[in-house]
């Protein structure tokens, strides 16, 4: 019998949802401006993902991965060394394009 645990990031979801009860309780003027930039960060990544995937369709870090997985069970491991690298880089690249995004809008807007 397996034991269930709590999902991922459960514990930050709590204190996240604890702190914004404590900026409600301490300064319940403040508390719009933080869910508006909260939402802010939010429409960041999601712009910066789908900009990602528009601009690159046919170079997704999820597609390089299986790839290097796949030519690892086929042990033909250079290979798999080399897709690994560029997975990791497209993996950069989209962390870069997000990272973009947010700063863009949180600190234009």
């Amino acid at each position: 019998m397996s034991r269930r645990t709590a999902p991922r990031l459960t514990l930050a979801a709590l204190l996240a949802v604890l702190l914004l009860l404590a900026i409600g309780e301490l300064s319940p003027v403040k508390l719009p401006v933080v869910l508006y930039k909260v939402c802010l960060v939010q429409l960041g990544v999601v712009l910066g993902y789908w900009l990602d995937r528009t601009l690159y369709p046919y170079a997704r870090p999820h597609l390089a991965f299986e790839k290097a997985n796949d030519a690892c069970r086929r042990h033909e491991h250079e290979l798999a060394r080399t897709l690994g690298y560029v997975a990791a880089a497209l993996t950069i690249r989209r962390a870069l394009i997000v990272i973009a995004c947010v700063l863009g809008l949180t600190l234009g807007l």
